[in-house]
């Protein structure tokens, strides 16, 4: 751990919580909708995500048994509106399947493995990446494992945190090596850097009304 790190990222945390409050995430009701989302909201918007739950919720299956015995067609038609929705589908029956096996479709037992495990089983799933495997456990599970996603990534290079060669774990154990292992504050952190990542640090830069300006920063910097 470096202790300017994290002084810095402790910072750039309060400067965003006092301007921004707290953003109440995942956008989900339950653990099974973030985990369906968090595998749907690839390449998708929020929105489109929610469409495809609450046909879910409309045909009763928004429930692993139901889930399971569906066909990959009916899935496939019921999740229609969150787009690439025959990918989807494969990989969301590529989920069940796993669970089902290795779990009996219980998320307690799910969530009882420790984070380490857990997240090299899931990352075993076709089609589950790193930010969906981390979504899941820190979502659903309440797992500490710190989300990254592109905003982070920009943000952070941006504010001479990381060069451009750092990937998804480098960022990862840069923030779970200078934070306290906190569910909460995981919580918190990556949905402020996606608001700040949404209005300002965009591929072209927004600084004007963001809470980390008076941050050093590059905001030419390009990705």
């Amino acid at each position: 751990m470096s202790s300017r790190t994290s002084q810095t990222l402790r910072a750039f945390y309060d400067a965003m919580y006092n301007a921004l409050g707290p953003q109440h995430w995942w956008p989900a009701q339950t653990p099974t909708e973030v985990i369906i989302g968090a595998i749907l909201t690839q390449n998708t918007a929020w929105r489109n995500v929610e469409r495809a739950i609450d046909n879910l919720k409309r045909a009763k299956a928004l429930d692993w048994k139901r889930l399971h015995e569906l066909s990959l067609e009916e899935l496939a038609e019921l999740i229609r509106p969150a787009g690439t929705f025959n990918v989807k589908a494969r990989r969301l029956k590529s989920f069940i399947q796993w669970f089902h096996d290795r779990f009996d479709l219980d998320l307690d037992r799910m969530f009882e493995m420790s984070v380490s495990s857990l997240r090299e089983g899931l990352l075993e799933i076709p089609g589950i990446g790193r930010e969906t495997a981390d979504a899941i456990l820190l979502y659903a599970g309440q797992k500490p494992s710190f989300v990254v996603d592109a905003y982070t990534a920009r943000i952070l290079y941006r504010h001479h945190l990381i060069d451009r060669s750092a990937d998804y774990d480098e960022i990862k154990e840069l923030f779970e090596s200078n934070l306290p292992d906190d569910v909460k504050l995981f919580n918190e952190y990556h949905a402020l850097l996606v608001d700040v990542g949404k209005k300002h640090c965009r591929p072209r830069a927004r600084c004007e009304g963001c809470p980390l300006r008076r941050f050093e920063h590059d905001a030419e910097r390009e990705d």
